[in-house]
């Protein structure tokens, strides 16, 4: 058989049948979903399903008028839907990198732009970075997840865990950050000779320092910022 062969093409792409974990892996870029109930996934990130899945977008209720009025403040683009059912779910976005987490009783604040689905036992709630609010294009928001239960979260390409440790902080960039410990409060700072060294023009950086113990997820990769400054 030819390995440029269609049969050969199937047997390499095809899905994983012995998959039963509640979330896995399809692909590094398609996480399936072994439904039997609900989930909360990002709106638009369904590519396929099989099986009885009903799909429903968030209410404007569902979770209260505090949230609904983040909400509307943000202008979150990344708003959420209910997949119910029983059944294979496979979702993606823009194939990007998908990593998925179970917390055991933890804490972890998402990017909105990075957050593609969790169980609906985790309780969430959306953030509003107010102090950046006009200075930065995409990830003015966040979601901070906590209890126990599966996070699948993506990035552009590979991402990288930075430790913060007292008296260490660690300083990162708003678009290129995706994650951190719950418990962090990053604080934001402007470098306007920064900024003129990289050749972006007039105006001030916008840059996100955490200080403490805990961890930040950063991606190679600056969200919402166009290729040509």
């Amino acid at each position: 058989m030819s390995k440029y062969s269609i049969e050969q093409f199937i047997k390499e792409t095809k899905q994983d049948e012995q998959e039963n974990d509640f979330f896995e892996l399809e692909t590094p870029r398609i996480l399936e979903i072994n439904l039997k109930g609900k989930v909360w996934a990002k709106a638009g990130s369904m590519i396929s399903y099989n099986g009885s899945i009903k799909f429903e977008r968030e209410k404007v209720l569902e979770h209260g008028v505090g949230r609904m009025f983040k909400k509307a403040l943000t202008g979150e683009g990344s708003s959420l839907m209910k997949a119910e059912g029983t059944g294979r779910l496979y979702l993606a976005d823009q194939g990007k990198k998908i990593t998925i987490l179970h917390l055991e009783d933890e804490e972890i604040t998402v990017s909105g732009n990075d957050l593609l689905a969790f169980e609906t036992d985790i309780d969430w709630d959306i953030n509003f970075m107010k102090k950046v609010a006009g200075m930065v294009s995409g990830g003015l928001f966040n979601v901070t997840l906590r209890g126990t239960g599966m996070v699948a979260i993506t990035s552009h390409y590979e991402p990288l865990t930075l430790l913060v440790h007292p008296g260490t902080p660690v300083i990162t960039d708003p678009n290129a950050t995706v994650a951190w410990s719950g418990h962090l409060e990053p604080e934001f700072r402007t470098d306007i000779s920064f900024r003129t060294f990289l050749g972006r023009g007039s105006g001030e950086s916008i840059q996100m320092e955490f200080k403490g113990n805990g961890f930040v997820i950063v991606q190679p990769f600056e969200e919402g910022v166009s290729n040509n400054q």
